[in-house]
């Protein structure tokens, strides 16, 4: 069964966040998704509040920008969340929009390079092991975690390039892709994916989390248009959906069955009710794909 998300988008304030993980706490939601965008808000700060303010509630943040991260704090913190709040949360890491990155001076030459040595250390941090390496980016000298996880959890990274793709299946135990992947692109990047699982011999699943964009209400239509509008997307078929429940659950139905594990409804930045959107993703669309 396909697991629903919402993303609690960071074009809302922080003070908005206790509200909103109360609303998805209370109603039953699955997973609450968390950006960390330049230059709005943190990612594991609202992470560790969310976590806090849920009794059940499961919180992931996709992506952190690991040119923003050097990767031993960046674990640090992933372990104290994993530690605190064993099985509820899910962390990604990602390139980062590279002109962010070029604009507090963290852009890197190869993000590529940057983003395999992250996860190859960060995996192997939360794995408990004791870590020496001197990469081209990441360099450690014998550390180790004093408080690692009770067990090594998933680290997800997100993707777009088949390159990318690829390093999520080699060195990431998930793949987060944005709302600009339409059904046949999960489809690709499972192939991917897999080349590069197969490559590194990995084994076992590999969980694809996929955001889709989304508005319901009388003026759907419109909020759909003008946000693919302004990320310059507004001819690219098949990007989103607006409409009632039962249009969106067949939107994420196509990509479950395109490979997606997760679909996280992805709300317009200009969603009137946010809170009233999470209801309707656990009350109406949530029951249409059981």
């Amino acid at each position: 069964m396909t697991t629903l998300g919402v993303v609690f988008r960071p074009q809302l304030p922080p003070e908005r966040l206790r509200a909103m993980v109360r609303t998805a706490d209370d109603a039953g939601l699955e997973e609450l998704w968390l950006w960390e965008d330049c230059f709005l808000e943190s990612g594991i700060a609202a992470a560790a509040a969310a976590l806090a303010w849920s009794e059940r509630l499961r919180v992931g943040v996709g992506l952190l920008p690991v040119p923003l991260r050097n990767v031993a704090l960046a674990t640090m913190e992933a372990a104290t969340l994993h530690r605190l709040f064993p099985d509820r949360v899910m962390l990604g890491v990602g390139h980062g929009v590279q002109d962010w990155m070029g604009q507090v001076g963290a852009r890197a030459e190869s993000p590529l390079t940057l983003l395999r040595e992250h996860l190859d250390a960060m995996r192997a941090l939360l794995a408990g092991e004791r870590v020496t390496t001197r990469g081209r980016y990441v360099r450690l000298d014998g550390v180790a975690l004093d408080w690692p996880p009770a067990s090594a959890p998933a680290v997800y990274a997100g993707a777009r390039g088949p390159r990318s793709l690829r390093l999520t299946g080699e060195s990431a135990d998930g793949t987060i892709l944005d709302a600009s992947t339409t059904p046949d692109g999960v489809r690709r990047a499972r192939q991917l994916i897999g080349e590069g699982r197969e490559s590194a011999r990995r084994e076992g699943a590999h969980p694809v989390v996929v955001y889709l964009l989304a508005a319901t209400g009388p003026d759907a239509e419109a909020r759909l248009r003008a946000e693919l509008r302004s990320e310059g997307k507004e001819d690219a078929a098949g990007l989103g959906v607006a409409g009632g429940a039962e249009d969106v659950a067949k939107a994420v139905g196509r990509l479950a069955e395109a490979g997606a594990d997760t679909v996280v409804l992805q709300p317009t930045a200009d969603e009137p009710d946010p809170e009233g959107f999470i209801r309707f993703a656990t009350d109406r669309v949530r029951p249409l794909l059981d």
